[in-house]
């Protein structure tokens, strides 16, 4: 934090320590994962946001560079380190391009933990172990056109066939949804509507299988896309985790990738914040400016005290749905409201803004609604208060 402050211009203070649960090691990991979003990602982040996609062989670097498999254990490929994943997460976000981060962290971060925790060894071998080498690209398809944060309303089903199970329906808003070699599928399993007939299936693309990208505000380099299945065959041995046990894998799947959706906002506003605090600075702003400053400055720490908080409890296996829940609702409208704060600042101090603000802009207003909506956010906590 004191590393933060100081490059955000809030002077010297006493030499900073890592964050707990950070170590040494993780503070030397983000420095090379930092010189590595700079060098290598974002000066490309316009190119590819204006290509409204990237290539295939960015996600196969991460891969090679063993970011993908941080998350997962050494006897799958991976590091079986979560904290350097939630590293890797946070310094993601600092590449200028919210598509490219969600590209990448939709693969690494959402679609490929399901496939380890509820897999078979099969399955480990055919999807996990390619996906942590970069060799196939993994979507998640649960969101429908119909059923946005209503899991319990998707409609997508699957019926019981010789051998396996035929797919019919829609998934809408799937990043990577274009490029996927697979997609971890939520399907209703039985005729009667609630959480209880929710299963996952592991689709391959192929026959039956359609995707087309779709235009959005922001995330211009994924390639958000509605996914149509048509009379689509998936063998038995495709089916993840429980036959009807689908809504269990979706709820615990939902706390890493809200943990993951907080640490990005904390690098996009670090980011945004960096730029406007130096751009202040050179123009000696007035009073009114570097109060604005200093409000982002606190919401970002205050983002991040919640988020690694949260991100200890998940890790030690508590209860942590409350600190999860919160630390989302906390970072994502906040990191819309720091960059949009930052982009009127650079235009009161005279200045066109910088392509990476505005992108920042567009990107974060997604925040509030992926991964769950502010509202649902505030319903689940209202729960856990025994509201």
């Amino acid at each position: 934090m004191t590393d933060l402050l100081q490059r955000a211009g809030a002077g010297a203070a006493a030499a900073a320590a890592p964050l707990p649960p950070l170590t040494a090691d993780h503070v030397r990991l983000r420095a090379e994962i930092r010189a590595y979003v700079e060098g290598e990602l974002a000066p490309h982040a316009g190119e590819w946001e204006a290509a409204r996609s990237f290539p295939d062989a960015v996600l196969a670097d991460c891969a090679r560079r063993g970011y993908v498999g941080l998350k997962f254990p050494r006897e799958h490929g991976g590091s079986g380190d979560p904290v350097g994943a939630a590293v890797f997460a946070e310094e993601l976000a600092r590449c200028g391009s919210g598509g490219l981060g969600a590209g990448i962290g939709a693969h690494a971060g959402i679609a490929l933990p399901p496939v380890w925790k509820f897999g078979t060894a099969d399955q480990h071998e055919r999807y996990l172990r390619p996906g942590i080498r970069g060799e196939k690209i993994a979507a998640l398809g649960i969101t429908e056109p119909d059923a946005g944060s209503d899991v319990a309303a998707l409609r997508t089903r699957a019926e019981r066939v010789d051998g396996g199970f035929l797919v019919n329906g829609s998934k809408m808003f799937i990043t990577n949804g274009v490029r996927a070699d697979f997609v971890v599928t939520a399907v209703r399993t039985t005729p009667e509507g609630g959480h209880g007939g929710i299963s996952f299936l592991v689709v391959d693309r192929g026959e039956g299988v359609e995707a087309r990208p779709i235009e959005k505000l922001g995330w211009h380099a994924s390639d958000t896309a509605l996914i149509a299945f048509d009379d689509v065959f998936v063998p038995e041995r495709n089916l993840l985790g429980e036959l009807h046990g689908g809504f269990k894998l979706i709820m615990v799947n939902f706390a890493w990738e809200r943990l993951m959706m907080s640490l990005g906002a904390l690098g996009a506003m670090e980011l945004v914040l960096e730029r406007t605090v130096a751009l202040a600075r050179s123009r000696r702003a007035g009073q009114s400016i570097r109060h604005r400053l200093a409000e982002v400055a606190t919401a970002l720490e205050t983002g991040r005290a919640l988020t690694y908080h949260a991100l200890r409890l998940h890790l030690a296996g508590g209860d942590a749905v409350q600190a999860v829940t919160m630390a989302k609702l906390a970072t994502q409208r906040a990191a819309y409201d720091a960059a949009d704060s930052c982009l009127q600042i650079h235009f009161d101090l005279g200045e066109h803004a910088e392509l990476a603000i505005e992108r920042a802009v567009r990107d974060l207003r997604l925040g509030p609604i992926g991964g769950g909506t502010d509202e649902v956010m505030r319903e689940i906590l209202a729960k856990t208060m025994g509201l």
